[in-house]
């Protein structure tokens, strides 16, 4: 196998992320060969070189695995956490080769998850490029006036950056009403930061689809290996070639 960059490698073996595989590379957690690498540019070959993260000797996984979870609120989406909260991989059970959050949703939302051990896929499915329609219902406290909800559609600058077109449909009109958003990016926190640019708190949030996958009848805390069928189509769908202008998700 040809040389290939460090993060690639990483999680292509089911380690974590490639934006996951960088953080370790930095933090000095990653050797090749007994050498300590801390470069993101670096590479390396899997069959040839001994790479190790945190001390432990990286194999290729011996069989692709994709699941769908429906993430409780109350936990994490991350391999661990530091203040000792649970995490979505104390749900997974009965999986044999090790697997990661694709993405995340925080720690007081809910909905699907996707988990892998392949490396491309989640990063294909994550990368705003692919343009992967994510869709949430959220309930606010609060209602969008109707110049508000155009200009939440056409992008809201965060961070001192604008976010891409976004779907928005009000679900149930209330004093808290309910509402139907559709992202093709995913950055942290993005939904409670674009209603929090209104001066409204987002109360609950759960995403309920990714692409064409619905989660269904998946229950809290519960999770289903993804299908061939589903696995093929989510492969079309990421070979797909985007549009060349971002539009509004409809």
């Amino acid at each position: 196998m040809p040389q290939e960059r460090l993060q690639k490698i990483i999680s292509r073996a089911g380690v974590a992320s490639r934006r996951k595989a960088e953080e370790l590379i930095a933090a000095g957690l990653v050797t090749v060969n007994g050498q300590i690498i801390t470069e993101l540019g670096s590479k390396a070959d899997l069959d040839k070189d001994h790479i190790k993260v945190n001390g432990k000797l990286l194999h290729q996984p011996k069989k692709m695995v994709y699941l769908v979870m429906h993430k409780p609120k109350g936990c994490v989406t991350t391999m661990s956490d530091p203040e000792g909260r649970q995490t979505v991989m104390e749900l997974v059970h009965g999986v044999k080769e090790r697997v990661y959050p694709v993405g995340r949703l925080d720690y007081d939302s809910e909905g699907l998850l996707l988990l892998t051990n392949d490396g491309d896929f989640a990063n294909n499915i994550t990368h705003a490029k692919s343009e992967i329609q994510k869709v949430y219902v959220v309930k606010t406290k609060g209602t969008l006036t109707l110049a508000q909800e155009k200009e939440f559609r056409e992008g809201v600058p965060i961070h001192g950056k604008r976010t891409a077109p976004a779907g928005l449909k009000l679900l149930q009109r209330a004093d808290n009403p309910w509402y139907e958003v559709k992202l093709i990016e995913g950055r942290q926190n993005q939904i409670k930061l674009m209603f929090r640019h209104f001066g409204l708190l987002v109360e609950k949030l759960k995403r309920v689809k990714i692409g064409f996958l619905e989660l269904g009848s998946v229950k809290a805390g519960k999770f289903r290996h993804l299908t061939e069928d589903e696995i093929e189509r989510f492969r079309r769908l990421l070979k797909r070639k985007p549009a060349t202008k971002k539009r509004i998700p409809e």
